[in-house]
């Protein structure tokens, strides 16, 4: 009984304390899931506790709810098969991607899917209730181009009766749709929806889609709706698209602000672009999700690496706001505070995930904080009222460029606490090593490149680096449990080979010509597609966030151990090398493991729980798919369901519930 009288008492709590525009409010509330990651904070925590580690074995598939991409991607694929695009292989493009979290309010899940269709589902037995086609994909070049659709959600807001869900599509559309009847809100722009390319700061043509998209949900303060961007890193010419915030009136969709995460003339940061470099400097765009203090009234984001991300020739200086933690007054746009966490980024290492608006206790005072997580595999915590580093941050030397008219940042920032989550840098130690014969096979490919520390630059002959430019950690970043201060990080163990070459054509002199992970298939790359350093590949990191120490870690899955020429070692998990999601209640750790990337051992698609203090897998359920985006949780009628996205090539974009009999 007792989580139904803490579910009761929090239902009561959430009726009595709702104001007149139902502003969305820190901390998830009633057994709902009002935002992208539980609460405007990004916690992935809900108290309930109906689901624990002595009946978790017992979880039943409630509903499964097919989404409406699969026709579209049947008729995309048949055409790759056919040869009209020959560099994408049909079971490995993310067509099969739904990454998208819904939201819980009121007894509907809300969601989009891959090519930002929208749709509302009953959450207690998954029946379709309405679907929205804001036809996204009309936009590319003959219905497709090279890019693999994604889109990880949508965002809720209410005023008394009105009720919207909040698209920003992957054309750069912000839509307004009515919650009850899916159809777009009429008043809300021009017949329900904004155009994102309307005040974009560049003087050429920009291409929907291919260009300029959005895959993240907005970020919601009251009655204002603040929308980041995903720009191309693949530039053409010198100019790029500066990747601007901006804010939106969510009734009458009037932009009301826009902040330029590359400054212009005489704005602040202006200056770390050296040579006027400011003014052809594109990207810096938000394109993870971002989180809101509703009591502050601030919205905190994270930018990308300035274009072109291998190569800074074009834009010496540290290139603020590039790669930057930005704190910004959510009705106006302005900056109260920014953190840079990387000077003139050259290694795709974009921090992506949504900032942990944390309360903690360091050395006995009570602290608001920011914590961050990051490619390169830091933890950043800040003040999240000031911006100052809760601990120390230290500028250390790190390796200069060899590539001509390339000048690398000489140091870089490393927080003295908490410790790296995952592997730094490419050293012969860290080879693979579990037979004598793979280890020559692995130093033989080592010795190609350049390696080194972290922040080895990019370089002509390739660079080895690790953690990869995919992570580390990603967009789905991190949970934090509020009852112990604990922030649990997911990641991954992936080096990547990052190179450029001279392209006499392109104004930007050099330009990216490799980027690539361990896993794909290329004898020249490594051995049998095995990964080249040590496991484990996933791995979940416990942080005691009040002392910035790591309590625990372990293997997410069992990893490449079944690869043939692995099978007679008797190994134990490795890690399945994917990227994976954590969502914590007051009992358990979630995390799904997917099926592994490894070419020669396709695995099983595994959602596991986990002991909290301990790392200890309490249990595993085999999923009819690879989870691709990240598991919910939520009350309804009584029933606490756990709600995932799953999809593979064979299997169509789905949502799977989980609950007890």
């Amino acid at each position: 009984m007792r989580w139904k009288l803490r579910t009761l008492l929090g239902l009561l709590l959430a009726l009595g304390c709702s104001g007149a525009e139902d502003e969305v409010r820190y901390g998830v509330e009633g057994g709902q899931w009002r935002s992208f990651a539980g609460d405007p904070g990004a916690a992935r925590y809900s108290p309930l506790d109906q689901i624990d580690a002595d009946n978790f074995a017992k979880l039943e598939f409630a509903w499964t709810w097919v989404n409406p991409d699969t026709a579209w991607k049947r008729k995309t694929v048949a055409a790759i098969e056919a040869g009209s695009f020959p560099y994408l292989v049909p079971r490995r493009v993310s067509l099969v991607d739904f990454q998208g979290t819904p939201l819980m309010v009121d007894g509907v899940l809300y969601g989009s899917t891959a090519v930002g269709q929208v749709y509302a589902v009953d959450a207690g037995s998954g029946r379709e209730i309405w679907t929205f086609d804001p036809q996204s994909y009309a936009s590319s070049s003959g219905g497709f181009d090279f890019f693999f659709p994604k889109h990880r959600g949508l965002a809720y807001w209410r005023s008394g009766d009105d009720e919207r869900i909040f698209l920003a599509a992957i054309d750069a559309f912000l839509w307004a749709i009515d919650a009850r009847t899916g159809q777009p809100v009429s008043s809300f722009g021009e017949r329900g929806r904004v155009d994102l390319l309307e005040g974009v700061r560049y003087e050429h043509p920009i291409q929907r889609i291919k260009d300029y998209f959005q895959s993240s949900p907005p970020a919601i303060h009251r009655n204002t709706v603040v929308v980041g961007s995903s720009v191309t890193d693949r530039p053409k010419r010198l100019q790029g698209i500066p990747g601007d915030i901006r804010g939106f009136d969510a009734r009458s969709g009037k932009r009301k602000w826009t902040f330029h995460t590359i400054p212009e003339a005489h704005e602040f940061g202006a200056e770390t672009w050296e040579n006027g470099s400011w003014r052809t400097g594109g990207a810096a765009n938000v394109w993870g999700p971002m989180s809101v203090d509703p009591e502050r009234g601030r919205v905190y984001a994270t930018t990308s690496t300035p274009w072109n991300d291998l190569y800074g020739g074009h834009r010496p200086g540290d290139n603020l706001f590039g790669e930057t933690l930005l704190c910004l007054d959510a009705e106006t746009g302005e900056r109260i505070w920014h953190q840079q966490l990387i000077r003139h980024g050259l290694w795709d290492y974009d921090p992506g995930a949504p900032p942990n608006l944390v309360d903690l206790q360091v050395d006995g005072r009570p602290v608001k904080a920011v914590a961050q997580v990051t490619k390169q595999a830091f933890t950043f915590v800040f003040d999240r009222e000031t911006g100052e580093p809760v601990w120390p941050i230290e500028d250390r030397a790190v390796p200069p460029s060899d590539v001509p008219g390339e000048k690398a940042s000489p140091t870089q920032r490393f927080p003295t606490r908490p410790p790296p989550f995952d592997r730094q840098g490419t050293f012969e130690d860290d080879l693979i090593d579990f037979t004598p014969e793979i280890r020559r096979e692995a130093l033989a490919i080592f010795r190609r490149y350049r390696t080194g520390p972290l922040f080895t630059p990019p370089s002509l002959a390739g660079s080895l680096i690790l953690p990869g430019s995919g992570g580390g950690s990603n967009w789905r970043g991190a949970a934090f449990d509020p009852e112990t201060e604990i922030l649990y990080v997911t990641s991954i163990t992936q080096a990547t080979a990052l190179s450029v070459k001279h392209d006499p054509a392109n104004p930007l002199r050099y330009v990216t010509a490799l980027t690539i992970p361990p896993w794909v298939p290329d004898g020249n790359w490594t051995p049998d597609a095995l990964p080249l350093v040590k496991p484990p590949y996933s791995r979940i990191t416990a942080i005691d966030l009040n002392r910035g120490e790591i309590v625990w870690q372990a293997a997410n899955g069992n990893g490449p151990r079944n690869h043939p020429r692995l099978a007679h070692l008797k190994l134990p998990p490795l890690g399945s090398g994917v990227h994976t999601c954590a969502l914590v209640t007051r009992t358990l750790l979630f995390a799904a493991d997917g099926a592994e990337m490894w070419s020669s051992t396709a695995g099983e698609p595994i959602f596991r729980a986990y002991d909290k203090q301990t790392g200890r897998v309490v249990g595993e359920i085999r999923m009819p798919a690879r989870v691709r985006g990240c598991p919910m949780t939520y009350l309804e009628n009584g029933v606490q369901y756990l709600v995932m996205p799953v999809a593979d090539a064979d299997h169509p974009p789905s949502l799977v519930a989980l609950a007890l009999p």
